[in-house]
């Protein structure tokens, strides 16, 4: 198959074997799986990776000891062309894998506890660009390096130390074939070299997300490092997770810092400068929704003219920069009692009359939990429910309204009772965001997505060790048992780097994201019945999602393919 498509990119290992001997053995696997220290090894994949350009692809190599090694390095260089043209050095990026302790299963948990691959740890810090070293005795009592850096590391006979490569095929790279080398060392000397191949496929995703979304905050990363939010140290962080947040397909939060304080009367007043300052943000990191804050007034009789100019001098910003079609506002976030489906309705004629135009996203699901609570449908703009209370019947009556519908996940969750469909649904198993499940269940998010025609994806937080301060590369879980719900990063500073660490999970994610690009792409091409076939296959419906660790990528070649002969035409 891969060999019919001439724009492809196309990653090979071939370790020497006389340099190999039998110190360890190479293997290579997709991104999809996770690979342990020790056991069996999950499932082999031909060393082949394929991009469109402007976006990221990922291959796992797995060296796996048959005698003890130490002091391993790795290194890869810059891809080049027959032209000796070459792609920037920062097109691919190599990571150690880390594993972080998973002492308690969350509930429904499908993979074991014990040490479990997470944390992607460069052995290039992309801020200084030193290596990130780990810990390395060079006297007695001194130790250089930071506890989880990259650099150098070791594997004992029957263990295996996982490598990641993230290839990025630039926005204006050539079509054609590129090589690279990866490059094992021991103590400083050669242990293995291997020959990477790329290939751009010609066609390009957009810059930003198509899917909707929305990550939280991470003004929280300033209480877990003990700086205040106007500290310049704290905004050199904010920076670097926003950037990450924007790598992976993510919208970052806006940060609060730049918009300007409201009038007496309630205006809110865009300078030239701050306008500048919200554009050059939103530019240079892509961002395609807009969070649009709350009134500081609250909508009390007193306050209500004051809201009503905030909320209209706000809308009125977005629509003059060509944002307001993608904003909105984080209304209430999951109402679970009569008392606040009044309070939903009550906010949400106070927004409409203040200005009709803007969304109001509400975290609840188009049903009700009780009908004696009545219905919530003049109040909310955006309907947000889990992913184990999706019922299409009812979204589809709200979205013939024309409300939208986005999802979300938290915790581990199925169908309540009061799910329409309940007695049908009750065992399905919606894909669940911890630690200890399939990495395929962050990237079949967007693919449900796509499948039921929901055009959001939300989550509640990426930097839940915030606060209270956890240390989360020894205490993973959550409450306990809920291991890595509401974290996707991993506060830098354990592996000697000021900024975010990114988890495999955040990866897999990101590699969703990008899938639903292929599937818009493949739509406004006038595929959309093809598009929506694929994705069928990949979700028969939303507790029936394919989990096999092959399908998606092979789904999505099919969706590349498509996308290719469309083009034709």
């Amino acid at each position: 198959m891969y060999k019919r498509i001439t724009l492809l990119i196309l990653v090979s290992v071939s370790a020497s074997a006389e340099l190999v001997g039998k110190a360890y053995e190479l293997t290579t696997h997709p991104a999809t799986v996770r690979i342990r220290q020790e056991g069996p090894l999950p499932a082999t994949c031909e060393p082949t990776l394929h991009a469109a350009r402007g976006e990221y692809e990922s291959l796992q190599i797995s060296l796996t000891g048959l005698n003890r090694l130490s002091d391993l390095d790795a290194a890869i260089s810059p891809f080049a062309n027959a032209a000796s043209e070459q792609l920037p050095a920062n097109s691919a990026t190599l990571y150690r894998v880390e594993y972080v302790p998973i002492r308690f299963s969350a509930p429904r948990a499908t993979e074991a506890p014990g040490l479990t691959p997470d944390p992607l740890v460069p052995f290039i810090d992309p801020y200084t660009g030193k290596k990130c070293a780990s810990p390395l005795w060079t006297g007695e009592e001194k130790r250089e390096g930071a506890a989880y850096g990259a650099t150098p590391f070791a594997i004992w006979p029957g263990q295996r130390q996982t490598l990641w490569l993230d290839v990025y095929v630039p926005r204006d790279a050539k079509p054609g074939d590129y090589t690279a080398t990866l490059t094992i060392h021991a103590k400083e000397k050669q242990l293995a070299q291997s020959t990477i191949t790329l290939t751009v496929w010609d066609f390009t995703l957009p810059e930003g997300p198509t899917l909707e979304n929305h990550f939280g905050g991470i003004e929280g990363i300033a209480n877990y490092h003990g700086l205040k939010t106007e500290d310049e140290k704290y905004r050199v962080l904010e920076e670097r997770y926003a950037q990450m947040f924007a790598d992976n397909r993510l919208n970052p939060p806006t940060p609060r810092r730049l918009f300007p304080t409201p009038g007496d009367d309630g205006t809110v007043t865009f300078d030239a400068a701050t306008k500048e300052q919200i554009a050059a943000y939103m530019n240079r990191y892509h961002v395609t929704n807009f969070e649009i804050p709350h009134s500081p007034f609250g909508d009390a009789p007193e306050s209500r003219e004051k809201s009503f100019a905030f909320y209209r001098s706000w809308y009125a910003f977005l629509l003059e920069n060509s944002w307001a079609d993608r904003s909105y506002l984080y209304m209430f976030d999951e109402p679970n009692t009569p008392e606040q489906y009044d309070r939903v309705r009550q906010l949400g004629a106070f927004i409409h009359e203040a200005e009709p135009r803007i969304r109001k996203l509400v975290v609840e699901q188009p049903y009700t939990h009780d009908a004696a609570w009545g219905t919530l449908d003049d109040a909310i703009d955006i309907w947000c429910p889990l992913f184990g209370f999706i019922e299409e019947k009812s979204n589809e009556c709200v979205k013939a309204t024309g409300d939208e519908i986005w999802s979300y996940t938290a915790l581990v969750q199925t169908a309540h009772p009061y799910h329409p469909d309940y007695e049908k649904v009750k065992d399905d198993l919606p894909p669940f965001w911890q630690i200890d499940f399939p990495l395929t269940s962050y990237r079949v998010a967007p693919w449900l997505n796509w499948r039921y025609g929901i055009t959001g994806l939300l989550y509640w937080s990426s930097v839940y060790w915030d606060s209270p301060k956890r240390d989360c590369w020894h205490d993973p879980g959550f409450r306990v048992r809920w291991n890595g719900e509401g974290s996707l990063f991993y506060p830098g500073e354990d592996a000697g780097i000021e900024g975010p660490i990114a988890s495999i999970r955040l990866k897999a994610l990101r590699d969703g994201m990008e899938d639903y690009e292929y599937f818009a792409l493949l739509a406004s091409l006038g595929k959309h019945d093809e598009a929506d076939a694929i994705a069928r296959e990949a979700v028969p419906t939303w507790g029936t999602w394919k989990q096999d660790a092959l399908a998606l990528p092979q789904l999505r070649e099919r969706l590349a393919e498509a996308i290719l002969r469309a083009q034709q035409h």
